[in-house]
């Protein structure tokens, strides 16, 4: 009974001690720092494809526009007099400047009806709202590591760790909070068009 008494009493103090914590808090900064670089995989991932996609709206836009303008600027460049329907070629020339107006207003049209939101500027708008998003993140993510190394590390510098850390876990090393190591690293990346 003496026996059983004793060991209940060694479980207890042994569970309440935080012998532990050490291991616990060690996978807390693996785990936090895996989170970072998640974060930085998807910022990685995620913004040359919307700056690819921001970059392909903008250049339909910009293509179906300039064919608008082009056109429209042909057709008010050309004098048109009354002679023009005695003159075959110039009225085949006025007709072509028409229909090359109409064909391009017939494509803005197309993309209005199927797209009628789309516009350039609400795509780099939901382009900068990604990126701030992403950065923050980032940010929350570096935020969790440097938390968790901070608990980790006072774990194993005060008592009762200390004790527990010099016993059973040698091993396990203080940890350094995150630092940049790239240059510019305090900088976003720069997002150019």
């Amino acid at each position: 009974m003496i026996r059983l008494l004793t060991l209940l009493l060694v479980s207890l103090v042994l569970s309440a001690c935080g012998i532990n914590n050490i291991p616990t808090n060690d996978e807390k900064v693996k785990s936090s720092w895996a989170q970072v670089q998640n974060q930085y995989q998807r910022r990685a991932d995620l913004i040359p494809n919307l700056v690819a996609t921001v970059k392909g709206y903008a250049a339909q836009e910009k293509e179906t526009l300039t064919a608008v303008v082009e056109a429209r600027s042909k057709v008010s460049s050309m004098q048109v007099s009354g002679d023009v329907l005695n003159n075959p070629e110039a009225l085949q020339k006025f007709e072509a400047a028409q229909s090359q107006l109409g064909s391009a207003l017939k494509r803005l049209m197309v993309v209005v009806e199927r797209y009628p939101d789309l516009k350039s500027n609400q795509n780099f708008l939901a382009l900068q709202s990604q990126l701030e998003g992403t950065e923050n993140r980032i940010a929350v993510a570096r935020r969790d590591y440097i938390a968790a190394v901070e608990t980790y590390n006072t774990e194993i510098r005060t008592f009762p760790g200390k004790i527990w850390h010099s016993l059973m876990y040698s091993d396990m090393p203080i940890r350094d909070t995150y630092q940049a190591t790239t240059e510019g690293a305090d900088a976003a990346p720069a997002v150019a068009f």
